[in-house]
């Protein structure tokens, strides 16, 4: 027969589940300390520490400007790829030029790879592939080259060398697009040199000799046929043998829009039926080919698959950038420089006793208006303190948050919020007491009626927070961070330990009894204890509680309306 559960075992079974959550983050914090090399402390935001400026500037061919329009695609796809609770700032500077500032004094790899690359991808049809100059290897094709038109290389073409084409090639996968200039220029082709070619800027409607990722492997690419602006969505994921079994190979897996599904399906299908190496389709990223797959089917779903010597992080770094769009224009590092902090720790010293304060007053307020009771609140927002800290340490160091002044400023109003909870709870019980219950089912009722108002407040503050997050930017989202989090935070400690702190003391015989000090004294609420943890209400009891407390909610205009009030009568009574 299972074992009936009371209120009392509830509450044990809430504060046991409460201390298990503060356990196992601590239990991660110290094994992120001895292991991961994470601090005791949250980072702090730009705003606080200082950081890196990275000062970005266009790479684009002889004679092209960047418009405004491409800067401002630009500073909204970096600053995606960067995420907003690192608290990165991201804007233009003039007319040509991208500011970076992000935290810290270092940054990693693969922050740095979603900043400076690119990521403009293409996928180009195949015309031939060979071996890198050095090899003395001469390159392969499916059929002799015949004369067509110039093209772009890694090399300038020789001037004695027919660079005009003889014939208009039909498609991307025409070899009359190999003029002999062109077949020097890829026979000549250097993979040492190559991202000195500027091949990530070569146009688009015209062949490429560029090299692999590897600078092992050469090719010669007829125009785009795809454009990467096209991907709607990429993830990393592992890939899935025939068997369907997981081959621990990473790769990215992309889905097309509309428009790319048609060009992508258009060109398979013609890919399809040439030999090799012509049936293969080229994926270049930023000039460079990263896979070259046979197709061996046309693809028409839109969802391709990009194999090749990916790890997990390199995977799942392109396939964010992918996700977030390519860069309309290529970006060199102009400059890299460490900033100081714009504001300083004194501001932030500043903050904390802002926020020691309002603990304190929150405090005062509670011990005065609840007596002991206001324990409660203190030992609640002590328990909140501590989880938050230990939330925000975690997230800080396994996933970059950076804490601003702003974002202290959520911590700090969260205060206010967190107390409101407390004192809905207790004001429920306090109504269910005059209402004639004992303080056992006063703590129950009160409990029902309190919780709906709660979660209604708290789904309000949560919804804001969420709608500030997504359409602010910079530290106005670390401040609806911190307040979202903080929300969700207060409804777990008033679910996981004051509602079960108060069925515990409803045991107790201070509490029960009434204590003139417990905060719950029925006298003062117009009840008159009975027995059997029953109340009934005396008028005249009623009629003083009532009168106490009206008195204590008066406006000062109130107030002195009804001491006027009352000078009068006593003025006519003396007539």
């Amino acid at each position: 027969m299972a074992t009936r559960s009371t209120p009392v075992r509830s509450a044990w079974r809430s504060l046991a589940w409460l201390l298990v959550i503060v356990i196992v983050m601590g239990l991660l914090l110290a094994a992120g300390k001895m292991f991961w090399n994470w601090g005791l402390k949250p980072q702090l935001g730009l705003d606080l520490q200082g950081g890196i400026e990275i000062i970005l500037t266009p790479k684009v061919a002889s004679g092209e400007q960047v418009t405004s329009d491409q800067l401002n695609q630009a500073v909204s796809i970096i600053r995606q790829r960067i995420g907003g609770i690192s608290e990165a700032e991201v804007s233009t500077q003039g007319s040509r030029n991208i500011l970076i500032e992000i935290p810290g004094t270092t940054l990693d790899k693969t922050t740095q790879d979603r900043i400076e690359s690119a990521s403009k991808m293409e996928f180009r049809p195949v015309l031939m592939t060979g071996a890198p100059a050095t090899s003395n290897v001469s390159p392969s094709a499916s059929a002799t080259p015949s004369p067509g038109a110039s093209g772009s290389a890694s090399a300038s073409p020789s001037p004695s060398l027919a660079d005009t084409p003889t014939a208009k090639p039909t498609d991307g996968s025409d070899l009359n697009w190999v003029t002999p200039a062109l077949q020097k220029q890829f026979t000549d082709l250097n993979c040492s040199k190559i991202d000195a070619a500027d091949t990530n800027v070569a146009p688009a409607d015209k062949p490429l000799a560029t090299c692999d990722d590897t600078g092992t492997q050469t090719y010669l690419l007829g125009p785009v046929e795809v454009e990467g602006s096209t991907i709607s969505d990429a993830n990393a994921g592992t890939i899935q043998g025939s068997q369907g079994v997981n081959t621990g190979e990473w790769a990215v897996n992309i889905i097309f829009n509309a428009e790319g599904t048609k060009e992508f399906a258009k060109v398979t299908n013609r890919l399809v039926s040439l030999e090799q190496p012509r049936s293969q389709f080229a994926i270049v990223l930023d000039g460079k080919v990263i896979s070259a797959p046979v197709t061996q089917a046309a693809i028409t779903n839109g969802k391709p698959q990009i194999s090749g010597n990916f790890t997990q992080a390199s995977a799942q770094t392109l396939a964010n950038q992918l996700k977030y769009g390519a860069l309309p224009v290529n970006f060199a590092v102009q400059s890299r420089d460490t900033i100081a902090a714009t504001l300083g720790v004194s501001q932030l010293q500043n903050g904390l006793i802002a926020g020691l304060i309002g603990l304190l007053l929150v405090a005062v307020y509670s011990l005065f208006q609840y007596r002991l009771l206001g324990f409660v609140t203190l030992a609640s927002l002590v328990v909140a303190g501590v989880i938050t800290y230990e939330f925000f340490d975690i997230l800080s160091w396994q996933n970059g948050l950076r804490l601003s002044l702003a974002g202290v400023a959520g911590l700090i109003v969260a205060i206010g919020f967190t107390a409101d909870s407390f004192i809905v709870y207790f004001e429920r019980i306090r109504d269910e007491l005059r209402d004639g219950r004992g303080l056992a089912g006063a703590v129950e009722a009160g409990w029902k009626r309190a919780l709906r108002t709660i979660l209604a407040a708290k789904s309000v503050n949560l919804l804001s927070a969420i709608i500030l997050y997504v359409l602010a930017v910079g530290n106005v989202q670390g401040f609806a961070l911190t307040l979202g989090i903080t929300t969700v935070i207060d409804v777990i400690i008033v679910v996981l330990f004051t509602h079960p702190v108060l069925r515990l003391l409803a045991t107790t015989r201070f509490f029960s009894s009434g204590h003139p000090l417990s905060g719950l004294d029925p006298n003062a609420l117009g009840a008159v204890y009975r027995g059997r943890a029953e109340f009934h209400f005396s008028e005249d009891a009623r009629r003083s509680g009532a009168s106490r407390e009206a008195g204590r909610r008066q406006t000062i205009a109130e107030r002195k309306a009804a001491e006027l009030e009352a000078s009068r009568g006593s003025k006519g009574g003396s007539n």
